[in-house]
C-alpha cells in the first residue's frame, strides 16, 4: 500500500509571487529536478526550515551573511598569497643560499651588536 498523499496547487499569475513560483516550476531543469512534487518538496522544506531556525535564533541571518562574508575575504587573501608566494620564497631561498658576509655586511663591522653573554634572561623566570 503507497502512502502518497495528494494536493492542488493553484497559481493565480495575475499575482506576481504566484508568476513568479509558476515560472520557477515550468522553468526548472528536469534533469535536477525529477517531478514538480520533488521541487515543491524541496522549496517547502528549505522554506521551513529556515523560518524556524529565524524564530529559534534571531541572528541566523546576520550570521550567515556574516559567515559569507568572512569566507569571502578569506578567499581573496588565499588568492593574494597564492600571487605572491613564489616571489616571496624566491627571495627566501635566495637569503639562505647567499653567503652570510654578503647578507649581512654591516653587522659584523656594526659595534652596537649585543653578544649572546649580554642579554639579560631573568625574564625567563630563572
Amino acid at each position: 500500500m503507497s502512502n502518497i498523499k495528494c494536493t492542488t496547487l493553484r497559481f493565480n499569475v495575475d499575482k506576481p509571487l504566484d508568476r513568479q513560483a509558476w515560472d520557477y516550476l515550468h522553468g526548472m531543469d528536469k534533469d535536477e529536478f525529477k517531478s514538480y512534487s520533488q521541487a515543491v518538496a524541496l522549496a517547502v522544506t528549505e522554506y521551513f526550515k529556515r523560518y524556524y531556525k529565524r524564530i529559534d535564533d534571531p541572528y541566523f541571518e546576520t550570521r550567515e551573511r556574516e559567515e559569507r562574508f568572512v569566507e569571502q575575504i578569506v578567499a581573496a587573501v588565499e588568492s593574494a598569497v597564492e600571487k605572491v608566494l613564489p616571489s616571496f620564497l624566491a627571495a627566501c631561498f635566495s637569503k639562505i643560499v647567499a653567503p652570510y658576509n654578503m647578507v649581512m655586511p654591516a653587522a659584523k663591522n656594526n659595534e652596537n651588536t649585543t653578544q649572546p653573554d649580554e642579554i639579560d634572561f631573568d625574564f625567563v623566570g630563572g
